[in-house]
């Protein structure tokens, strides 16, 4: 079928959405190592120097705390509207060259 959208699938995606920012709720329980403060005050899931949440498992590229992800994590869905999005916006970025831009 012509034209027809594929179906995002996390097994071939470029994990943007491990490169969002992640403000924590206050119900949020994750261990202190994982987080970090912004320059503007709010409590975040830790970057790595490259931008990768830092819960994400290198060996498999899965969460590491899946079970007890962030609610905003849990909340987003896969191939969902905002999923779409960014996917698209990450993939025009790299087609103009331009790197993703992350703010901590």
């Amino acid at each position: 079928m012509s034209g027809a959208r594929t179906r995002a699938d996390c097994s071939r995606c470029d994990a943007v959405c491990c490169r969002l920012t992640v403000v924590l709720a206050a119900e949020d329980r994750i261990p202190e190592h994982l987080t970090a403060r912004t320059a503007a005050g709010l409590h975040v899931m830790a970057r790595d120097a490259e931008g990768w949440c830092v819960a994400v498992d290198a060996a498999t590229g899965g969460c590491s705390i899946y079970g007890s992800r962030p609610d905003v994590c849990r909340r987003f869905r896969m191939d969902g509207p905002y999923c779409r999005d960014i996917r698209a916006d990450y993939r025009d970025r790299r087609a103009r060259g331009i790197p993703l831009a992350v703010y901590t």
